[in-house]
């Protein structure tokens, strides 16, 4: 292995990737309250504390890239001791007995206190209490010894990624089409585009030829759409409504806590789940990346900026609301250029992964809403993809095409990472 870069694999992965749906107007999901999480492992646990940590004080994007760095850690650690696939990063040494909790909860924990250091005290707490319910002994202290040893190899791997870099908002001069911060001063996030990916050869690598002209007849379709189905004041359906709201909850919160339910509930082997749970948040963080590598160089005005300016756009078919605001805002409503739609990139990246994880696109699920507190039932990953594409203009944040450009990436990120990273070990 080179010093600093992921092992890769190269075979029979590709063929499971299944492409996600053309976009059509989803059908509402069934709706039920929001459904309890069943009792963990090591891996869901500790992916929970990683996602609760590295959410405090900073924004999705932030947070998503984290989780995925963290994740690697507790997959390279399970399989150092589990076996049955190749390491990302790290191939520890072994002694046995050695507790796969042990392993786990100390890589987890090395990285977290180090990448997440205002959330150490608390990481370092939620650790403690974590071994003392692991009886002591030979393999626990091996355990610890495996995982300490793979926090030390993430830590190096990622060392000088920019991630705690400081970058500068430079305002480009106004004008149709520019992006303008939601919320002065300074956006957020714009430091991503500068992040060593953690798999890609550049957060380039994907990067999407450019949102809509302003004069082109799909501009203005899109802008009509949006127009009249994602303000305050709306065409939109409750159910429609009920939509938008339920995918406007914290995306580095909602899926990692929906993909543990999914893990627990095909009762999958530590493994298994560690693959699971690396597979979809680093292809998450990786979409991520070059979503935002998009987002800040093409700086697209986002709908709530153009369509009260649309008589500056030079489109016939936009015609100016000044009165306009969409649904989610303030609250809900990011701070970041408009084009691509990050929930796009994560969205697919997420179900393309699952969908090739579980080698079919068809298994039915759940998607729970800390916004509105319900359940979504779905028959395909799909499906619920399907649905935050139309959650995202439903909910006045994105033209369509630029959610439906994020899923490209997203697609595209997570069918380079299942072609040659975590794999199988060979028979």
């Amino acid at each position: 292995m080179s010093a600093g870069y992921p092992f890769r694999w190269r075979a029979w992965i590709a063929a499971l990737v299944l492409a996600v749906g053309a976009v059509a107007t989803a059908a509402p999901a069934p709706v039920r309250p929001a459904a309890a999480t069943a009792e963990g492992n090591a891996v869901t646990d500790w992916n929970e504390i990683a996602a609760n940590a590295s959410v405090v004080g900073r924004p999705v994007g932030s947070a998503l890239v984290l989780e995925g760095i963290v994740q690697a850690a507790i997959y390279d650690a399970t399989v150092a001791i589990e076996g049955g696939y190749e390491p990302f990063v790290a191939a520890p040494t072994v002694v046995r007995p050695a507790s796969t909790s042990a392993a786990v909860a100390a890589a987890a924990r090395g990285v977290l206190v180090v990448r997440v250091p205002g959330q150490a005290d608390s990481v370092d707490a939620e650790y403690a209490a974590y071994l003392a319910g692991i009886p002591d002994g030979p393999a626990k202290t091996n355990g610890i010894a495996v995982g300490e040893q793979v926090a030390t190899a993430i830590l190096a791997w990622r060392t000088g990624d920019g991630f705690d870099n400081t970058v500068d908002w430079v305002q480009p001069p106004p004008g149709p089409g520019v992006f303008e911060p939601v919320f002065p001063p300074a956006p957020v996030d714009e430091k991503l585009k500068q992040v060593r990916p953690l798999t890609l050869t550049s957060n380039s690598q994907f990067r999407p030829d450019g949102p809509n002209p302003l004069t082109s007849p799909e501009y203005a379709a899109d802008f009509n759409e949006l127009k009249a189905y994602g303000g305050a004041v709306s065409a939109r359906t409750p159910a429609q409504t009920e939509i938008a709201r339920f995918w406007a909850d914290n995306t580095a919160l909602q899926w990692p806590r929906n993909q543990r339910r999914i893990a627990l509930e095909h009762n999958l082997g530590l493994a298994q789940t560690a693959r699971m749970l690396a597979l979809t948040p680093v292809a998450t963080a990786e979409a991520i990346l070059a979503c935002f590598d998009a987002k800040y160089h093409s700086l697209f005005w986002r709908p709530i900026h153009a369509i009260p300016r649309a008589d500056t756009d030079g489109n016939p078919a936009t015609v100016a609301d000044p009165n306009w605001t969409p649904l989610l805002y303030p609250n809900l409503h990011p701070n970041h250029p408009e084009y691509p739609g990050a929930h796009g990139c994560v969205t697919a990246a997420v179900t393309e992964t699952l969908a090739a994880f579980f080698g079919t696109d068809k298994v039915a699920f759940s998607v729970d809403s800390n916004v509105t507190n319900t359940t979504h039932y779905y028959t395909r990953f799909g499906d619920a993809a399907k649905e935050v594409y139309d959650a995202r203009t439903w909910g006045g944040l994105h033209f369509r095409n630029s959610t439906m450009e994020g899923a490209w990436i997203g697609r595209k990120v997570a069918r380079y990472i299942l072609t040659n990273f975590f794999a199988p070990t060979q028979p």
